[in-house]
């Protein structure tokens, strides 16, 4: 593989995050999705750049037949698949003219996915996981790579939606942007205008077939394999199916990484694979990354959180004896980043940008107690 090819997979991720703010998770992810040509979920409110995220990837690669739906409650088959050919139909063959309709896209995004109804499910679920599309009763080979979905909320229980959910392999919430410098970066447009990389569909084809070599040692085997019995232990089960799928994330995840050989720490991904429901997510989390990362990049995980919990709590309590306390446990945050800095200096560069979010929320803190007002009129979230 030329490292040409690494280059502009690398040149399109970071375009992207310049583009999209706060969104390197979904970049990631999205970019994963169409390299190991599976499917993507992400659930959050409108007006959080999921259908622009889609749009421009499907701009930046060219070639791709791309379709785009939003879908309601009364969506009809015609719709997503292409109305009947009135020709046929005068012969008794029920056949329908898929041009520029989901059966013949590359990549696919489709709004409020669980807007589906009876009519399309059936054909949209075959069309998702087999790549077939039945058309006048004969099974049609698709040339779909990934189909990007979207939605507002989960589904809910009972509505005959569990099957098309399990489709998506990769899943994720996605929320309004929180730290206040990206807000103001967002509202300004940075990076809206910058020219965009771009890449032909014939070098996506490559790139796939080199994810598709990507070495997975045994180790990573095994890793995956502990995963699956703690998750078990807490009663939570996902298929075969998923787990075998989620080996071709890991290639891509690699890949993207300029490797050629999966690593025990890309694992942390599947933290967004192998929950089936809400409430699973946390427990998902904990046991993947328990066993995906090493002990100080868990230590890092763990300071992160605890300076989120920090810094909201100051937000609610908003008093100065609640400041004090808080710029406290601040302070002793940034000795415990700093003395892992001092003996881990392979991670300095993983330490170093949390050391610098820690600090900030410590000066925000004190900045509200010299001036409680202007903390009253804080509206931002955390800077993570």
């Amino acid at each position: 593989m030329t490292n040409n090819n690494f280059f502009k997979l690398e040149e399109i991720k970071n375009a992207l995050n310049a583009k999209f703010f706060e969104r390197e998770n979904e970049v990631e992810a999205i970019l994963i999705a169409l390299l190991s040509r599976q499917h993507m979920l992400m659930i959050g409110p409108a007006g959080t750049a999921k259908s622009a995220l889609s749009v421009e990837l499907a701009k930046i690669v060219q070639g791709t037949s791309y379709f785009q739906w939003l879908l309601t409650r009364f969506s009809t088959p015609e719709e997503l698949f292409g109305p009947l050919s009135l020709k046929d139909l005068e012969k008794g063959i029920y056949k329908r003219n898929t041009a520029s309709k989901m059966p013949e896209a590359n990549l696919v995004f489709l709004d409020e996915i669980f807007k589906s109804n009876s009519a399309i499910l059936n054909s949209l679920l075959t069309l998702i996981n087999e790549r077939l599309f039945y058309n006048n009763g004969s099974p049609v080979q698709v040339p779909l790579m990934s189909v990007i979905g979207a939605s507002n909320e989960y589904p809910e229980e009972g509505e005959g939606l569990e099957a098309l959910f399990d489709r998506f392999l990769l899943r994720f919430e996605i929320d309004y942007i929180a730290e206040e410098t990206n807000f103001v970066s967002m509202m300004k447009g940075t990076g809206q205008h910058q020219p965009m990389p771009s890449m032909t569909i014939e070098e996506l084809i490559q790139l796939q077939f080199f994810a598709d070599m990507v070495a997975i040692p045994d180790e990573v085997y095994e890793t995956l394999s502990k995963i699956r019995m703690e998750l078990r232990d807490e009663g939570i089960r996902p298929s075969d199916r998923r787990f075998k799928q989620s080996l071709s994330v890991l290639q891509a995840k690699a890949l993207i990484n300029q490797r050629q050989v999966v690593k025990v720490d890309d694992i942390v991904i599947l933290e967004n694979a192998l929950w089936e429901t809400v409430d699973q997510k946390d427990t998902v989390s904990l046991i993947v990354r328990s066993h995906a990362q090493d002990v100080v990049t868990r230590t890092i995980d763990s300071i992160q959180n605890e300076a989120n919990e920090i810094f909201n709590s100051m937000l609610k309590e908003n008093s100065t004896d609640a400041g004090m306390e808080a710029t406290q446990k601040m302070k002793a945050l940034i000795a415990d980043l700093n003395k892992l800095k001092k003996h881990n200096e392979s991670k300095i560069k993983d330490i170093d940008p949390i050391l610098d979010k820690v600090k900030s929320m410590q000066q925000k803190i004190l900045d509200s107690i010299l001036e409680p007002m202007d903390f009253e009129n804080q509206t931002t979230g955390i800077p993570f």
